[in-house]
């Protein structure tokens, strides 16, 4: 069993430690057929059906067929695999690529970082309609897998796109990135469009901002030339 928020103590996430994803040591003992791709798949299919509370590495390695002790020739902690199958979910999102702004892909007259963050947003949010326990496993776990990285960057490009700089550029982000993890406990329960209707307000704070700065830089250089 696993809670909601139950990491361990003093772990390293399974990220920042070199295991191979096939064992290496003696492998004629290694249980036949499985992978660590194979078993991240699994995970996250029990995981759907039966919720984070219910998931064990017994209940795994019954739908698998093994012993669970087989499982850890792969990881060395459920807390491991979990990181895993978050990461996995994570790269079901298409993410935006750019570039932004005028002649991007999302249309023209500076509006296309707009555009590319609701893709981003909405999309996010799939993923947590989809698999309910991604939420608290961001809470309880670093997102720094492949996937997440690929996430995170896909933000920056976009904050970038914004034109704004130094505090309010990392306002703007946090401000973001906030929203996004702060959608999932009401994932289920806002409609789809009280989750747009709030996206907007956000964006259009951020344009005010970016608005807001030009308009400042104008000014300073129009000064500067008198």
């Amino acid at each position: 069993m696993v809670s909601a928020a139950d990491p361990g103590e003093n772990r390293t996430s399974v990220w920042l430690v070199a295991k191979p994803a096939t064992p290496v040591r003696r492998r004629t003992e290694a249980p036949s057929g499985l992978d660590r791709e194979r078993i991240t798949a699994a995970t996250v299919r029990l995981l759907d059906a039966d919720g984070l509370t219910r998931f064990s590495m017994r209940r795994l390695a019954a739908g698998l067929g093994v012993t669970a002790m087989s499982l850890y020739w792969y990881v060395d902690t459920k807390h491991d695999l979990l990181e895993l199958a978050l990461d996995r979910v994570l790269g079901e999102q298409s993410l935006p690529a750019g570039p932004y702004g005028s002649g991007g892909p999302y249309g023209s007259g500076g509006a296309g970082w707009q555009d590319g963050l609701r893709d981003l947003a909405r999309g996010y949010r799939r993923v947590l309609a989809a698999h309910p326990w991604v939420a608290p496993l961001s809470a309880a776990y670093p997102d720094i897998g492949p996937h997440a990285r690929a996430f995170d960057a896909a933000l920056q490009r976009l904050m970038d796109a914004t034109g704004l700089v130094g505090a309010v550029r990392t306002g703007a982000h946090l401000a973001v990135r906030q929203f996004l993890h702060g959608c999932g406990g009401a994932v289920r329960r806002a409609p789809e469009d009280d989750f747009c209707l709030a996206l907007d307000v956000l964006i259009t704070g951020i344009e005010a901002r970016a608005e807001a700065g030009t308009k400042t830089t104008a000014t300073a250089t129009a000064t500067a030339d008198a």
